[in-house]
């Protein structure tokens, strides 16, 4: 069972502004809560699930009725589990080659772009501010749980990017073919808003401006589709 206070309580999470006062957020779904425990098991608080688990938690289960379970969902079709997570610390020092984040606004890109990135190995993210909530209900599933293994931290960019060192790749429409310019062992790749692309006054930092050309139809490219281009030629340097 599960108190109404507690189910007040967990739906309030759906919204960002409770999120950062209470530092959680909620998981849904078997995949999601195997992650957070190979990765990240001091961030679980609370379990919620209408069966026993298929696999060994180590954590105790509060086992609650389907009713119940659709009344803390985000899901239209709930998954028989939810957990409640303490916000992910940044602790890493930021690596040789990470990718910046400017304006991602659709929580499906971002939780993309976090696949992709614990895919080929890319832990840190840098983003503005004005980017979507990596702890946003939509970003968190469509993570599929690189939630848990990839670190986001949200900046002011145009004062970040004027510190960093590094060479700084920028995917824009005009720039070096992508397939055929020298690429460095260390870097940050910005990519840009769904929309309007990187913004204008962080142009001037970007050192060496890429772009993906184009064989064949078509207008352009989604966001996390030319982020997983782009990482596949960076993973090859």
């Amino acid at each position: 069972m599960i108190s109404k206070e507690r189910i007040k309580y967990i739906r309030t999470l759906h919204q960002k502004k409770f999120r950062d006062q209470h530092h959680q957020f909620i998981i849904e779904g078997a995949k999601l809560l195997e992650e957070a425990l190979m990765y990240a098991p001091q961030s679980i608080q609370q379990i919620y699930s209408t069966e026993e688990l298929p696999f060994k938690s180590g954590l105790p289960i509060n086992i609650i009725s389907e009713k119940e379970l659709s009344q803390i969902s985000m899901l239209q079709h709930p998954q028989k589990i939810i957990a409640v997570c303490d916000y992910l610390p940044i602790h890493q020092k930021r690596p040789d080659f990470y990718v910046v984040l400017d304006t991602i606004q659709d929580p499906g890109n971002l939780g993309t772009i976090l696949r992709l990135c614990s895919w080929f190995g890319v832990f840190y993210i840098l983003s503005s501010k004005e980017s979507v909530d990596i702890y946003n209900p939509k970003v968190v599933q469509a993570s599929m749980g690189a939630i848990f293994n990839v670190q986001i931290e949200y900046c002011d960019l145009k004062e970040e990017l004027k510190q960093i060192t590094l060479p700084i790749y920028g995917a824009l429409l005009e720039g070096e073919n992508i397939y055929t310019v020298p690429k460095e062992r260390k870097g940050v790749l910005v990519m840009g808003n769904e929309g309007n692309g990187i913004h204008t006054d962080l142009l001037s930092f970007i050192s060496h401006p890429i772009t993906i050309p184009k064989f064949g139809k078509g207008e352009s490219l989604n966001v996390a589709m030319a982020t997983a281009i782009l990482l596949s030629e960076f993973s090859r340097k």
